[in-house]
């Protein structure tokens, strides 16, 4: 008998922690006006959560999208480990499929971003254009914006920086905690990946009307003279 979605959404029910539930949902923020405002958990483990979405690869899409359409985040998060299983066969078709979730606000948490963008949108663009990264990263919406600069991560994998400096631009000025840490996770990337150089670089041009959080962020692998000296110029 061929698995279903409903296969896989009893196997995560049957592995339900009510008690982890509770912390999830304070932790991904899902109070009133919170950025995961009205989120739901099963209190299900990520390690369980990956062993047990393994053996459902297979999945047609049909049967993808209505996990992803799920009000459970647990369900939406199997559903993008089933995503970025598939892309490495058939990445062009998960990539619109991938965007198309996104689009439609169901990639909708920092994780959920986190654990995809790289890998479905990451990969396919990496020898492509990139300009769907920049619509991305100027719409009003906090998770398509993170999926922009997250994404660059599959190019810094490759030794290419140069998107991720191009959007971090486009950010830079982002009032969004969750975008702030997200860029300067990049940007430190590139100095630990690619070259410090090309980081210090940036900081340079860029550091004095970063925030905060972003400048902590880029220069957490710098020397604590280096971190000084870019805190010095924010302030300044």
């Amino acid at each position: 008998m061929t698995a279903t979605a409903a296969d896989l959404v009893a196997a995560l029910a049957a592995e339900a922690e009510p008690q982890r539930a509770v912390g999830q949902s304070g932790f991904f923020k899902t109070g009133a006006g919170q950025y995961g405002e009205g989120d739901r958990f099963l209190g299900v483990s990520m390690p369980a959560l990956r062993r047990l979405t393994k053996p459902f690869v297979p999945l047609p899409l049909d049967q993808v999208d209505i996990l992803l359409d799920s009000e459970y985040h647990e369900h939406r998060s199997a559903a993008l480990i089933i995503l970025v299983a598939k892309a490495r066969n058939d990445p062009a078709s998960v990539a619109d499929f991938y965007l198309a979730a996104v689009y439609r606000g169901r990639v909708n948490n920092w994780d959920l971003v986190d654990l995809s963008a790289e890998f479905i949108l990451g990969e396919y663009l990496f020898d492509r254009p990139r300009d769907i990264l920049f619509e991305l990263a100027r719409s009003e919406s906090l998770w398509e914006r993170r999926v922009a600069i997250i994404s660059t991560f599959g190019f810094i994998k490759h030794g290419d920086p140069s998107t991720t400096l191009e959007i971090a631009e486009v950010l830079l000025s982002d009032k969004q905690d969750l975008i702030q840490k997200a860029v300067g996770w990049m940007l430190r990337e590139v100095g630990k990946r690619v070259d410090p150089a090309i980081l210090t670089g940036f900081l340079d041009a860029h550091a004095a009307r970063m925030p905060r959080t972003a400048l902590s962020y880029a220069c957490e692998h710098l020397t604590p003279e280096q971190r000084a000296f870019y805190r010095a110029q924010r302030r300044g």
